[in-house]
């Protein structure tokens, strides 16, 4: 007898989405063209809701799609981004109309899957996040504009200090900017460490060959990263604002607060407000996770993370897990593109590499001493994932146990493992006799 792929919605609709016009199709009949102005759009949703539309499946393709899904959530619709993958079969020659028409019909027998998209205020925390990363990005090329230019110059004050965007070196960079030149007084704008730890290295790189020309790129540089600074600075008033407000009447979290880095930004009281939107749990209490990593990835997942059933689901998402190809007894892997919160988790891992204390830290170097540091940054990345959907999702706490107790586990590990080879071999394993 044959059977029948059922239809689960015949009124299920699949929009092509380009940057000039959106093909429409409503269980998989002729598509309709609208454009991509804004009156189209509102259009193209009266029109869906006039055919009795419930659900809309769109190809999340660049930032095309991001007005149609505001505008068609905002009616009410079910809106469902799906991954071009899933539609990339369709038979004969390949056309936006034909490719409306096959999304429709995938989407009326329930085949094609959603994937994820954030809630509006999400949306919108994450767009000054991204926004602001952007900033952070111009304005270390700025600094490295700096750097090419004291280069220049032969002045070397970037291999004698850390950093030259910190308070010592912009002091200097502005001095030389403004005309001082005698290396004793530029010493004498620095951090009083700096003058006590290297005094003399320090004035004999400030000794240069000035030249008009490269002052002038020196100029224009630091003006851009000033201009940067102020651009960082309005994103974090908007940030704020889109967070909500600290409650003081809240319980103080336990523990001492971790240093957010640099380009952290300036939030009061950041670490609360997070608990609060979290329900409580203090992310920060995983290691590497500070305050302006944990609102990075908040700003990516939002605070509801049971929308992925397992953490196997929301670490095979962030791109951290091997995904697998498995035909038959052909077994292959599918290597997975990390996302925007895999490359967090993987920034954040990369601060354990050298942690003296941390668990994490021992499996990292373990790892990477015999797979690589690539191999062991990711296994670590996936490991703090999994830790941060479980605290999100079942509120666990973590315990740190330590390097020492972590050593421990994997001498255990390796006891069993000769216990089961002696056993395989018919032989019995025997305790080293003592020195002693």
């Amino acid at each position: 007898m044959k059977k029948h792929l059922p239809i689960l919605d015949v009124k299920a609709a699949f929009v092509d989405v380009g940057s000039e016009h959106m093909h429409v199709s409503v269980g998989g009949d002729e598509p309709k063209v609208f454009g991509s102005v804004t009156s189209q759009l509102h259009a193209l949703r009266d029109w869906l809701l006039a055919q009795g539309v419930r659900s809309v499946a769109m190809e999340a393709t660049g930032v095309y799609w991001l007005p149609l899904y505001g505008v068609l959530e905002a009616a009410g619709l079910d809106v469902r981004m799906v991954n071009g993958r899933q539609t990339r079969n369709a038979p004969g020659r390949k056309t936006d109309m034909q490719d409306a028409q096959w999304g429709a019909t995938l989407h009326m027998h329930g085949l094609l899957r959603a994937g994820f998209v954030p809630t509006a205020d999400i949306r919108r925390l994450q767009d000054y996040l991204r926004l602001r990363a952007d900033h952070v990005g111009q304005a270390g090329s700025c600094v490295q504009l700096m750097q090419k230019a004291l280069e220049r110059m032969n002045v070397k004050l970037h291999d004698a200090i850390s950093s030259l965007a910190g308070a010592s070196g912009m002091a200097v960079m502005r001095a030389i900017i403004g005309g001082e030149r005698d290396p004793a007084a530029l010493l004498a704008l620095c951090d009083v460490q700096i003058r006590r730890a290297k005094a003399e290295h320090v004035m004999e790189t400030l000794r240069g060959t000035w030249s008009d020309e490269h002052i002038f790129a020196l100029e224009q540089a630091l003006q851009s990263w000033d201009h940067y600074q102020r651009l960082i600075a309005d994103c974090d008033r908007r940030i704020q604002a889109v967070l909500p407000p600290y409650d003081p009447t809240l319980p103080a979290l336990a523990g001492p607060a971790k240093r957010g880095g640099v380009n952290a930004p300036e939030i009061g009281m950041l670490r609360e407000i997070l608990a609060k939107m979290c329900s409580g749990r203090d992310l920060t209490r995983l290691p590497a996770h500070t305050p302006y990593g944990v609102l990075q990835i908040i700003g990516e997942t939002g605070t509801d993370l049971s929308k992925w059933a397992s953490e196997k689901h929301f670490t095979a998402w962030s791109g951290l897990a091997p995904g697998s190809n498995d035909s038959g007894k052909r077994h292959g892997r599918v290597k997975r593109s990390r996302n925007r919160v895999g490359r967090l988790f993987c920034m954040l891992a990369s601060s354990l590499a050298r942690s003296k204390t941390i668990a994490l830290g021992a499996f990292y170097r373990r790892l990477a001493a015999r797979r690589g540091k690539a191999v062991a940054n990711k296994a670590l990345a996936r490991k703090l994932a999994a830790w941060f959907w479980r605290v999100m999702v079942k509120g666990d706490d973590y315990v740190e146990k330590g390097i020492a107790d972590y050593e421990a586990q994997v001498r255990k590990g390796k006891e069993r493992a000769l216990r089961r080879l002696a056993s395989e071999l018919g032989q019995r394993l025997m305790p080293a006799e003592s020195n002693a």
